[in-house]
């Protein structure tokens, strides 16, 4: 090659660098401003609830070492339990924050640890867009990676979960996912034990950060295992998965959380199983090379029926001894989609742990769901390692997020990955703009006029190139894929502003003029608790809420979202499905001084309390099934009713009565309605005797209650007692003076 060629591809590879740094800046770009709408629309805040108690953590961390935060024993939670914070979380997210705000700060950066969590998801995810760049590079080329990375950058399925103020683990989780894939796929390639180690590293941060790394236990060694059974053992695979492993394994069992369970449960036995198997697959590699075939074959078969033997006895042996933990009922859940609801209804219980429905496929993915068989079905053609590695993912992933919609998070990433493989097949072979090779016109031409066929490949009276090749083909292909591509951004779009955006502690709605209303009791309860309670006052509410109430609030709840204790949670379901007397002693007994619920019959808030009873009663029933039954919160017909057709228990029930008193005072006499239900309530609403009433937000969305003290409550007995018999005299005497009445009348 010339000088001067020489140079002029090298200019030529420059300038193609700089525009896919350029491209991928872009996408990364876009990436971030996609998921600001909620910063935009609404502000700067933390969403939904699990993220409540990441914030209060990772303020923990940056106001404390980072040994203090180890050892952190949470005494405002799980009242009166407490709980063993450092041991019992996933410390990767609030490190991350951590480091993130005291670089900034040694570089005079003023920030807030706030608006480090808010905005660190779509931080991350421009991150896991060259992440997705990376590994799709390795599956095809640039292109595709290009490709892979703009849909991953708005595909709805992946902003679901990263959102600016969505500070949950999966904000930096799905990054770690993706890149932990992209060094695996390296290691395989190179059969490097510096790129395995890469790979342990990595993964190691994914296990500090998210219980979902169960996931990556379990797909690499599959993934080495159907390689394995395909007969591609290599001393590529050898090393990189023995180096990943090793080093894996180790640096994992360095989190408290999970301490030894690598070793211990059911989960992380394919992982071992896989590592042992390569061991003996190398071992029998080493001895075929030793010792002549006959002889070889004979051996193989006895070591085979030995190893298994001995390997199954071994493991059936540490399970029932208790060395190794069975599999846990959220595995069984992932297999059995029924198995949560009869055995586990805590888990049942979350709405983002129901089946997927088929809608929600195309919500999240669009165009990619029907270009991701396509993506699959080209890995088949090639089929190299790589590829076998996408399959297995796809289907894996596929079949999980069928399960349960939140691992709809965990599919996304593939399913741009293979759609992106297919597209950029499809704009390769459209967008050439070379001529087709002359030899295959000339045989296309001799089969056309052997066949005597008026279309073709060759249009033989014009002389010129007609079918796929053909300008006109290729526009229309071209054409109709841009507007694909332009109504795939549309709706990314219309999804991420319209349905991921909202915070759940701040609610809008629109008035008739088409302005937007919001709704903000949630923030308002939680400041009035701040403000107006002790320091010290302890608060029961159901644990969908206890993180919000301990992050906003800053006082001290009964449960949480952390539901480490079945138990804690059914004493506060028993507490809110029986009646007053009931119930009146298990506040005192946990020294609750205040009962927060959530109603939304006032403003048809579907998410209420009211609508989340049944799992408080199946949750207490699994505790207590003499004294909660969940039958009889419901009709003789079957029906779940909260109108003058519902059952007596239902009507004495705690939550019935604090989510109602007071209510029909809203409106006309007999007149009250439940927007919600949809249904017209009693004439005369609910009483209450053990709690008074201490706060009910603006649109009644959230009701505070007092438990009242023994002292209050014998006088309040006492006067009760006095009105209800006074009241018994004055309804006497009126059905007297009545029928008096009516005796002149006649």
């Amino acid at each position: 090659m010339s000088l001067d060629a020489f140079l002029k591809d090298e200019s030529t590879r420059n300038l193609r660098s700089l525009l896919k740094a350029v491209i991928l800046i872009t996408i990364a770009g876009a990436a971030v401003s996609s998921r600001l709408f909620s910063v935009i629309r609404f502000e700067s805040i933390i969403h939904e609830f699990d993220p409540w108690f990441n914030f209060r953590a990772s303020k923990y961390l940056v106001q404390n070492d980072f040994y203090s935060f180890w050892d952190w024993f949470d005494d405002r939670t799980w009242y009166p339990l407490g709980r063993v914070t450092g041991g019992t979380l996933y410390p990767g997210l609030m490190v991350t924050s951590g480091i993130i705000y005291h670089i900034l700060r040694f570089l005079t950066f003023p920030v807030d640890i706030r608006n480090i969590c808010v905005m660190l998801a779509p931080a991350f995810s421009g991150l896991t867009a060259l992440a997705t760049y990376l590994f799709t590079k390795e599956m095809k080329d640039d292109a595709a990676g290009l490709l892979a990375a703009a849909f991953i950058g708005i595909a709805p399925g992946y902003i679901s979960r990263s959102v600016a103020g969505s500070y949950d683990n999966e904000a930096i989780a799905i990054f770690l996912l993706m890149f932990t894939f992209y060094l695996w796929i390296k290691a395989l390639k190179l059969g490097s034990a510096f790129w395995g180690a890469l790979c342990a590293l990595f993964y190691f941060y994914m296990v500090a950060a998210w219980g979902g790394y169960v996931f990556i236990t379990n797909m690499i060694p599959l993934h080495a295992f159907v390689l394995v059974l395909m007969g591609r053992f290599s001393a590529r695979l050898y090393v990189a998965y023995c180096s990943w492993y090793a080093l894996g394994t180790l640096a994992s069992m360095q989190i408290p959380f999970v301490g030894f369970l690598p070793i211990r449960s059911s989960e992380h036995m394919a992982a071992l199983g896989v590592f042992g198997l390569l061991q003996i697959v190398a071992f029998v590699d080493y001895v075929r090379s030793q010792v002549p075939s006959k002889q070889f074959q004979s051996l193989l078969r006895s070591f085979i029926v030995v190893a298994f033997i001995l390997s199954s006895a071994a493991l059936v042996l540490l399970t029932v001894s208790g060395t190794i933990a069975p599999w846990s009922g959220r595995f069984y859940s992932l297999w059995d989609t029924g198995y949560a609801k009869i055995h586990i209804p805590i888990i049942a219980s979350v709405s983002e742990h129901q089946p997927t429905a088929w809608p929600a496929f195309f919500f999240d993915l669009e165009m990619l769901i029907w270009l991701f068989p396509a993506g699959v079905y080209m890995c088949f053609r090639t089929l190299a390692d790589e590829h076998v590695f996408v399959i297995i993912y796809g289907i894996m992933a596929s079949y999980f997020a069928g399960v349960m919609v939140r691992l709809m998070l965990t599919l996304t990433p593939v399913v741009c990955v293979a759609a992106a493989i297919a597209l950029s097949n499809i704009l390769d072979v459209y967008t050439n703009l070379e001529k087709p090779d002359p030899a295959v016109v000339a045989a296309a031409k001799a089969a056309e006029e052997k066949e005597e066929k008026k279309s073709g490949l060759l249009n033989a009276a014009r002389g010129t190139v007609v079918g796929i090749y053909a300008t006109g083909s290729k526009l229309t292909v071209v054409g109709a894929f841009t507007f694909y591509l332009f109504l795939f951004v549309l709706h990314c779009t219309w999804v991420t502003s319209n349905a991921y955006s909202s915070p759940s502690v701040v609610l809008a709605s629109r008035l008739p003029d088409g302005s937007q209303h919001i709704i903000d009791d949630y923030r308002e309860a939680y400041y009035w608790l701040r403000k107006n309670t002790p320091y010290d006052a302890k608060i029961m509410s159901w644990w969908d809420y206890g993180y919000q109430i301990g992050g906003m609030a800053d006082r001290t709840t009964l449960v949480d979202n952390n539901t480490w204790n079945n138990t804690h949670i059914a004493t506060v379901g028993k507490a809110m499905a029986s009646r007053e007397e009931v119930s009146y002693p298990i506040l005192r007994k946990h020294d609750v001084d205040y009962v927060l619920v959530i109603f939304g019959g006032l403003l048809g808030y579907s998410g209420d309390d009211i609508n989340k009873f049944l799992w408080m009663i199946r949750i207490a029933e699994g505790v207590w099934p003499d004294e909660v039954k969940e039958r009889e919160f419901f009709t003789s017909r079957g029906e779940y009713r909260v109108d003058d057709g519902a059952t007596e228990t239902m009507k004495n029930s705690l939550m019935y009565k604090m989510s109602y008193y007071n209510y029909n005072t809203l409106f006309p006499a007999g007149q009250a309605q439940d927007r919600v239900r949809g249904v017209k309530l009693p004439a005369v609403g609910p009483t209450l005797n053990t709690l008074e009433e201490a706060f009910t937000s603006e649109n009644w969305i959230v009701r505070i209650y007092k438990v009242k003290d023994l002292d209050n409550l014998g006088r309040d007995h006492a006067s009760a007692a006095a009105f209800e018999s006074g009241k018994k005299k004055r309804k006497s005497k009126a059905g007297k003076a009545k029928g008096a009445r009516k005796l002149r009348i006649v």
